[in-house]
């Protein structure tokens, strides 16, 4: 897909930059003009995919993040989601509702809640080298917007 415009961000997995990965997608999306319905699924998606990166990537630690935020063609934006921590040894399993290696105040529905409000998730992992999520939104065409 040809890509119509770019940005990327990197910050340290502190929980504070959360809220700022959110806003960030958020206000880049506005090219597009979504309602206000698509832009809180990416605000929600993106606030998941980051937390993942903070609260398990680097349990232990502080490291990189990095956002990618890309606007294709045909309204789609793709959203990247990058870390360099521990990795993720069963994706599939990490998927499963209630899953999660965060601890008891965790509730392991963060891969099922990137998947409910976006029209796809790509997950990518290796112990040890990090995991990049990526995931899609379409952004519906409105009439009369000049779109």
């Amino acid at each position: 897909m040809k890509v119509n415009n770019e940005a990327q961000i990197k910050f340290m997995s502190r929980s504070a930059n959360e809220g700022f990965a959110r806003t960030a997608a958020a206000c880049f999306s506005a090219q597009l003009d979504p309602t206000l319905e698509e832009v809180n699924d990416i605000k929600t998606a993106v606030s998941e995919a980051v937390t993942n990166a903070i609260v398990h990537a680097y349990p232990d630690s502080i490291g990189p993040v990095s956002l990618r935020l890309r606007l294709l063609e045909d309204n789609v934006m793709e959203i990247r989601v990058r870390d360099w921590g521990v990795g993720i040894e069963d994706i599939t399993r990490a998927r499963e509702p209630l899953y999660t290696t965060g601890g008891e105040e965790r509730s392991g529905m963060g891969f099922v809640i990137m998947d409910s409000f976006m029209d796809g998730v790509k997950v990518l992992s290796a112990p040890g080298k990090g995991t990049t999520v990526t995931m899609l939104k379409r952004i519906s065409l409105r009439l009369g917007t000049g779109r």
